[in-house]
């Protein structure tokens, strides 16, 4: 887990939960949208804390293994919930995708920190019923947690080649602020001054 430099004093912790695009693969971690939002939150003065526990490759059941830990790490009073996209593309049954996250969210929940779930999306080459199954997945786990809620890191790009790496899987340095901004419409109600 990492802490974003320049926030060692900050009262609360933001607790970024995510994979490979929140682990700002293939670009400099400054580059991407966690660090990012640390650098936000101080323009905006807002004291917090970021710390990114985000992992390459991560699934929904890896993070559900590792919840317990990271929150007892972070003790964070804002848990972002980016996970999914693996699952999607291992073609994971979306009700275990939905397992695994619910037990995510009661773990923050029972540990008092409030929770904002970022939604995936596929694209559509992985046949209508699976994709409908897995999108519906993020909705309807956050109106059942109560939890804040954005539908897609990737709205506004996801479908926009020059926004990628040259894998057309992550995105590109100059995507990162979309991500930010995305992510930010669901996380600034949540925060304090």
């Amino acid at each position: 887990m990492v802490l974003a430099a320049g926030a060692a004093h900050a009262a609360d912790t933001i607790l970024v939960f995510g994979d490979s695009l929140s682990a700002a693969y293939g670009l400099a971690q400054k580059e991407g949208w966690v660090a990012l939002l640390s650098e936000r939150l101080r323009e905006r003065k807002f004291d917090y804390n970021v710390a990114n526990a985000s992992i390459s490759g991560e699934t929904s059941a890896g993070g559900a293994a590792r919840i317990d830990d990271a929150l007892a790490r972070a003790r964070p009073s804002v848990l972002v919930v980016a996970l999914g996209a693996n699952d999607g593309l291992r073609g994971l049954p979306a009700a275990q995708l939905k397992t695994n996250l619910g037990r995510i969210l009661d773990a923050a929940k029972a540990r008092k920190a409030n929770v904002l779930l970022v939604g995936m999306r596929l694209p559509p080459n992985y046949g209508p019923k699976y994709t409908a199954e897995f999108d519906a997945v993020f909705a309807e786990l956050a109106r059942e947690r109560k939890v804040a809620f954005v539908p897609f890191l990737l709205d506004g790009f996801g479908d926009r080649r020059e926004f990628f790496q040259s894998d057309t899987i992550h995105p590109t340095a100059e995507a990162q602020k979309i991500m930010l901004d995305n992510v930010w419409q669901g996380l600034a109600p949540m925060l304090r001054r």
